[in-house]
């Protein structure tokens, strides 16, 4: 942004009717430390995302008058004196926050539930939103407009009744219909990335796991998986897929399953079953990689790339987060060295949080991973958890320098590491340009 910006704060009322307040200027957090905003945080809110209310939680802006930020629980007098509420974006896919929401979380009376809160405001000159992102990935197949039910319903009946017995087309009936899982929907569509859910047990107890909570904490987004497809049911679905699909992949690991590396042998017979059918596609394994001798045994069963899912790649900031059952982290960074000697592209599910990732510590760690293990890109994912929540489990000092001079400098240390939202296909591995193509446009 080359011109000076006037951002002031959204809030909400009681009813939670979105508006600017005409005097706080916006704040983002920092961890739980607010702050005024970076030029180069921002951007103008993109297509396709959602704003909602912080129930219960007062917002926190910068008090021109006071000179310092403050919390605000009440709409100026002239607009009735109500309960004011914080704002907060959901991005559409693709972009990676660089602050949280401004709010005082220590006031809300409930856990919230499992988005990734960003912080929005509202700029005076251009008179619209903005929120504090930076884009990451530039693939457009993941914009809500390419997932209309209405087309979608049809589709996933006919898709049904064809095959009546395979319990996994059922289980991705619901995922694409009822939690709206849209790599569940890609199946029915027969085009892109579609998924391969296969175990319904993890061996990590996850803070806001997404498919299975504790019943003190916040509700599940969507049941887990049940049974372990046999191999029949998973070449069902993949085979079809991979041999006619538009950019086609398919990938285990998904939001309504465990892990699936504690199925990595009946991934891996699949797998060559798949293979021994059609070459083409791309066969892809999210996992938290906690089993490196699996890793093994999938890279010779015939995988293409691996995404390993880590919050930190410092040790006690993993384990408070991941809270591990039987492994250790030692045996994650293994895992991902094997994958990469073993020819598989290699990526990390990196659930990011503001004020965690963008420490010193953490960037210099980082670093030193992409390098010792050769990774080839990280998919900068925003963590969707109730913020307090997060920042009491891990018990860290704030603030870090700012997401956008990490990712800028972890860019400028290592030009080859890539940045992603999402996976890829073999023949997009390396696009041309990408030791330079930052930041995106």
């Amino acid at each position: 942004m080359s011109k000076e910006r006037t951002f002031l704060t959204v809030i909400a009322d009681e009813c939670g009717e979105v508006f600017e307040h005409p005097t706080l200027r916006f704040c983002g957090m920092n961890g739980l430390t607010p702050r005024k905003p970076q030029v180069e945080e921002m951007i103008p809110l993109p297509e396709g995302s959602r704003l909602f209310t912080i129930p219960d939680t007062p917002p926190i802006g910068y008090d021109p008058r006071k000179k310092a930020v403050v919390m605000v629980d009440q709409l100026p007098r002239e607009w009735g004196g109500g309960k004011m509420q914080a704002v907060s974006a959901f991005l559409t896919p693709g972009y990676t926050r660089t602050l949280l929401p401004a709010a005082a979380y220590d006031r809300k009376k409930v856990t919230l539930p499992l988005w990734s809160y960003t912080a929005v405001a509202w700029c005076v000159e251009e008179e619209r939103f903005y929120v504090a992102a930076a884009k990451v990935d530039r693939n457009p197949q993941w914009m809500p407009d390419h997932y209309d039910d209405r087309v979608l319903e049809p589709l996933v009946r006919e898709r049904v009744k064809k095959s009546p017995d395979n319990r996994l087309i059922e289980q991705l009936s619901r995922c694409a219909l009822d939690y709206h899982c849209f790599a569940a929907k890609n199946l029915f569509f027969a085009r892109w990335e579609a998924p391969l859910p296969i175990a319904p047990t993890c061996n990590a107890a996850c803070i806001g796991c997404i498919s299975e909570q504790e019943s003190d904490c916040c509700p599940a987004s969507q049941e887990r998986l049940t049974f372990v497809p046999t191999v029949d049911e998973l070449c069902e679905v993949a085979v079809p897929h991979l041999e006619t699909a538009e950019n086609a992949i398919v990938s285990f690991g998904q939001g309504c399953e465990g892990d699936p590396i504690l199925q990595a042998d009946r991934a891996a017979e699949a797998v060559r079953e798949m293979r021994r059918q059609v070459g083409r596609g791309t066969i892809n394994f999210n996992s938290n990689a906690s089993l490196p001798e699996k890793v093994d045994l999938l890279i010779d069963a015939g995988i293409d790339s691996i995404r390993v899912s880590l919050n930190s790649v410092r040790e006690p900031i993993y384990n408070a987060y991941y809270r591990p059952r039987g492994y250790t982290f030692d045996e994650v960074i293994d895992s991902l060295h094997r994958a990469k000697r073993g020819g598989l592209f290699t990526m990390l599910n990196y659930l990011v949080f503001p004020g965690v990732t963008d420490q010193p510590e953490e960037i210099e760690a980082l670093i030193e991973l992409i390098e010792s293990a050769g990774v080839d890109l990280i998919q900068m994912r925003n963590l969707s958890l109730d913020p307090q929540m997060y920042w009491e489990a891990l018990q860290l000092p704030g603030p870090g320098v700012g997401m956008k001079k990490m990712l800028d400098e972890v860019k400028r240390r290592v030009p080859r590491i890539q940045y992603g939202y999402f996976n890829r296909t073999r023949d997009n591995f390396y696009p041309e340009g990408y030791e330079t193509d930052w930041p995106l446009n």
